[in-house]
């Protein structure tokens, strides 16, 4: 009887600065995709992905795990006040007991 042995893999994290050589390494020294790839040990859509991400914002290019654009931090501290006011409105929506009249 033949038996499976599944193995799963981690996503490999990669740093900021690995990320941004790699691209420049195909922009700007002119290396291909594939010469990229292999000399790097990553997959071509990656390299792909990380010089789309590069191209279109370089400064804010991959943020990091954890870490948010400065626009997407804002909108995550606006919708967390939002959420805080909308519960003091309800609170204050509601009659308090001693407003009650027997």
């Amino acid at each position: 009887m033949l038996e499976y042995v599944f193995v799963t893999r981690t996503p490999r994290q990669y740093t900021r600065e690995f990320n941004v050589e790699a691209v420049k390494l195909v922009t700007e020294d002119g290396m291909t995709i594939a010469q990229v790839v292999g000399e790097l040990g990553i997959g071509p859509n990656i390299l792909q992905r990380w010089r789309k991400q590069f191209t279109a914002d370089p400064v804010q290019a991959f943020p990091g795990q954890g870490n948010l654009k400065p626009e997407a931090e804002e909108l995550r501290q606006l919708r967390l006040e939002n959420a805080r006011l909308r519960q003091e409105r309800d609170i204050l929506k509601k009659p308090s007991p001693s407003a009650r009249r027997p």
